[in-house]
Formats: C-alpha cells, structure tokens, sequence
C-alpha cells in the first residue's frame, strides 16, 4: 500500500503551495501540518510514504534563491516522514524519496537537455540517498528519456528506484510515446517496479494491460482533479473513498504489487482501499474476489 497526495492535502489544510516550490512550502513553513499528513497516511494502512521531496531538486529551489538548500531539506523531508509514521505506531514502514521531473510535469516539451538531467538528477539522488530513503519514486515522468536520466542517477548513487509514467489517452506518456516502449527502455536499468501515477482512473485502467506485460512488477496510483493555472490542484471528488477503493482493487485484481493515490486523495482513500483490500484474495487468473 502506498500512500495518496502530499500536496494537494497540504493545500486541503490550509499550507499555500504557490508555485515554484509547491509542496516545498511546508518545509519551510509548516513542518507539523506535514508530518501530520505522513502521520494520517501511516495510520490509514500505508506501507510506504512518500517524502516530500517533490520540489527540493536544486534547480527547482534556485528559482526561489534556495539552491543551497537542496540537501538540507529533503534530509527535513525524510526525516519527517520517518517522524510522521512513527506518531502514527508504525516504524516499520518504508520512506521513499520522491524524484519527480524538473520542469512541469504535463509539460513534456520543456524537459531539459541530456547533460541537465543527468546533472540534476543525480544531485538530487545523491541527497536522497545520504537522507535515508529507502528507494526513490521516481514520479510523474513524461519522456522515457527524463525517466531514464533519473533512473541511471539513483542507480549510480547506490539506490533502489521504482518508476511511474504520467499518461494521457491509450496508454501514451504526455510526449506521446507508447508506454509499452517507456518500460522497455528503463527496465533494462533494474527498477524494482514500473508504475502509472497522476493519471486519472480511467486513462489509468487503460494503462494496466501494458504494465503487466512489462516483464517486472507494476504499481499504479491515479489522481481525482486536475491543476489550476497558478499550480494549485483542484480535486474534483468524483469518486468518494469507497469508489476509489473499489478502482483500487481492480489494480491489484490486475496484479499491481502496490496500489494508492496521487493528487486530489487523501487519508481516506488509503483507509478505504486498506479495508477493501483486507476482505480480498487475488485469483490465479489475476482478478480479485471477495475473501
């Protein structure tokens, strides 16, 4: 079990995620509210929490004047999460350091050049694994050739990766790519699974017969809304926990090892999908059935 949205439940309780730093804002300026967040995610079931180190790459915090920075906060992140699951009781439970792309994520046409993202990526790793992460997410990728630069450079920095593709319609990366060609390129560099995140539920579902012919072990987690001009995220509530829970069941039914939610969850979703799942068996066929 993953966990859901960092952001966007920030931006639920009130902490500003004005752009260019997004979620980093509360490293800053509200550190209880988010270890309150990674606190609720641990409580709700999840086995893994996702740091909130989205936007502490050292070319994201420069555009703020945060550069130097870059290592401090995302060891902040890391630590708040280890801090948010054992308020919640549950020490045991994974912090992944977030590796999320470095200009917008729906926005494939401005991914930097090859050197960049090798640079940058790297830097960012490196500050992740001297953190303490547990494996980096390698989040939201919309070009097979960002996800392999960031693949490579937590590899090189001695970390365990999973990596998750943002899709649009028919199982295509926003650049257009076909999926199927996205996983083939990364899987040759060892990722402990390949995922599709901050899709919606229905373009993701479309996605699932393509994971899992992938060849490793997928994961996928889908939003519920869509961003605002100003980088906000508007959640559209369109499926209450229990619904997304029932989608959720159909991942794993689909045998995704892991299964949460991105932007627009929250706590309750995780809960919800955590019961679901508990009153569940995995047929041989792949499809999920009551217990």
């Amino acid at each position: 079990m993953l966990d859901g949205a960092t952001g966007s439940e920030l931006e639920r309780r009130g902490v500003s995620c004005a752009l260019p730093l997004w979620s980093a804002h509360a490293l800053l300026h509200a550190p209880e509210v988010l270890r309150e967040v990674h606190r609720d995610y641990a409580a709700a079931g999840a086995h893994a929490l996702t740091a909130n180190t989205f936007r502490t790459q050292r070319s994201v915090l420069a555009r703020a004047g945060l550069a130097s920075r870059a290592a401090e906060l995302s060891a902040l992140a890391v630590r708040l999460a280890r801090e948010g699951a054992r308020a919640a009781g549950a020490e045991d439970t994974l912090v992944f350091g977030s590796a999320a792309t470095l200009e917008d994520c729906y926005s494939p046409e401005r991914v930097p050049d090859d050197a960049t993202l090798a640079r940058e990526h790297a830097a960012h790793a490196q500050n992740l694994v001297r953190a303490g992460a547990d494996a980096l997410l390698i989040e939201t990728m919309n070009t097979a050739r960002e996800a392999e630069a960031a693949l490579r450079a937590a590899r090189e920095a001695g970390a365990d990766a999973l990596v998750s593709f943002v899709c649009g319609s028919d199982a295509q990366l926003l650049s257009g790519e076909p999926l199927a060609e996205a996983i083939e390129r990364v899987r040759a560099l060892g990722p402990l699974a390949i995922g599709v995140n901050c899709a919606s539920w229905a373009r993701l579902a479309a996605c699932l017969p393509v994971l899992r012919a992938g060849g490793v072990p997928f994961f996928a987690y889908a939003n519920l809304g869509a961003p605002a001009s100003d980088g906000s995220f508007v959640a559209s509530g369109e499926l209450a926990p229990d619904q997304f829970a029932e989608e959720a069941a159909r991942w794993a039914g689909a045998a995704a090892a892991w299964v949460g939610g991105c932007c627009g969850t929250q706590p309750a979703h995780i809960a919800a999908i955590t019961a679901r799942l508990a009153n569940t068996r995995v047929r041989p066929d792949g499809r999920s059935a009551p217990e």
